[in-house]
């Protein structure tokens, strides 16, 4: 099929210089003989009844004639030329053939198969499941520990020693985590939050997961392993909604050559984020360039919106008066509670919803919001737990 293709392309070139080079010229192209010829007899016809002076006959009789002349000396130059410009096709022709092909066989493939969509994927995926684990990954970032803080080392070190004795002490594993991050050893981090989990069993929430995720990625330089993604999986199992884990699922995409992943992945996220998310920034520096190689180019400005009050967003109301802050809030609330109640929404959208409310200090609408969620998310354990976390914040008991 390719072949065919070219030969056609080169064809259509060939003819197009051919037109261009005969210019018209030929045998029955060009009227003008005939025309005169006919001018010619219908003088001889005037003379011949009168209508016509001598003069003016033998006049008229001499410059169609000339015309006659050299219209005709015209055709048959273009005649001889038409043999001309086959041969100038011929010269054009055959080095463009030649270069064309001599080009090809030079930077292109000739011996290359078919390379259709559904291969190229399938390249990737085994490209992607054949990726370089966590260890070499880590084996490749330089270690980082801020060792300038002697009492933090010593604690970390004392906290190592204790766990070693009590491995099953959870509240001492969540301490090594953070004591272990702060300094900058992420790779002893992340062994630990492994521990956290190992320890929560099956208690164990989208939360654990996305944290294990992401301190195994820091841990390798920002690359998303194998390991790391097995992590992520598990968050996204038990919590759809968890922006940390669809981030760097997002990312894991975007590295591993499936940018038209990555882009759905990231699009979705912004939709339902509140404004102030930590994943927005990193997001928003990379999705134009995911957007082009996802063949779905995409301005910033075309983007979904974040939608909803965040945190942040209540936060910042701290300085206006309290009526107007009140009034802020609330309008903010309001919208997002007659988006819910119109279109629906993830389980992190409900769960700030409780939480907006709780803030307001309206906890009956927050145990309200909070019932008719779980009637939603009956089936969903992840978006379960989310909604109860919400209603903790909130101050009502779930």
């Amino acid at each position: 099929m390719f072949w065919i293709v070219v030969a056609l392309l080169l064809a259509a070139c060939i003819l197009v210089m051919a037109a261009a080079l005969r210019g018209g010229a030929g045998p029955g192209v060009r009227p003008d003989v005939d025309v005169y010829r006919d001018q010619l007899r219908e003088l001889e016809r005037d003379a011949a009844r009168g209508t016509l002076d001598p003069e003016e006959a033998e006049a008229a009789r001499t410059e169609v004639a000339r015309r006659l002349l050299a219209a005709d000396r015209v055709r048959d130059d273009g005649v001889r030329g038409s043999g001309n410009s086959w041969l100038g096709l011929g010269l054009i022709g055959v080095p463009v053939i030649a270069v064309s092909l001599g080009i090809y066989f030079w930077i292109g493939t000739p011996g290359k198969p078919d390379y259709p969509l559904q291969g190229r994927i399938l390249r990737i995926e085994e490209a992607r499941a054949a990726r370089p684990d966590q260890t070499r990954a880590e084996a490749a970032v330089p270690d980082e520990i801020d060792d300038s803080r002697a009492d933090v080392t010593r604690l970390a070190e004392e906290l190592k020693q204790v766990l070693a004795a009590r491995p099953d002490d959870l509240r001492g594993w969540r301490l090594a985590v953070q004591t272990q991050a702060g300094l900058g050893d992420l790779e002893a981090a992340w062994q630990s939050q492994d521990r956290v989990i190992a320890i929560l069993g099956e208690e164990a929430g989208a939360e654990e997961f996305a944290l294990l995720a992401e301190l195994m990625i820091l841990a390798a330089g920002g690359y998303v392993s194998p390991q790391a993604e097995t992590a992520l999986s598990e968050a996204v199992r038990r919590d759809r909604a968890n922006g940390t884990a669809r981030y760097y699922a997002g990312l894991m995409y975007a590295q591993g050559g499936r940018p038209d992943r990555a882009f759905g992945i990231w699009r979705g996220l912004i939709a339902e984020s509140a404004p102030g998310d930590p994943w927005l920034d990193p997001i928003y520096a990379q999705i134009e360039e995911i957007s082009v190689l996802a063949g779905d180019p995409t301005p910033l400005d075309e983007l979904p919106q974040p939608r909803g009050p965040s945190v942040d967003d209540i936060e910042a109301a701290g300085d206006m008066t309290p009526q107007d802050r009140i009034e802020m809030i609330g309008n903010m609330v309001q919208g997002l509670s007659e988006r819910l109640a119109n279109e629906g929404g993830t389980a992190e959208e409900w769960a700030r919803l409780i939480t907006s409310y709780g803030v307001l200090g309206r906890t009956d609408a927050a145990a309200t919001v909070y019932a008719e969620a779980k009637t939603v998310f009956a089936a969903d354990r992840g978006a379960l737990d989310t909604l109860a976390r919400a209603a903790d914040r909130a101050g009502i008991n779930p």
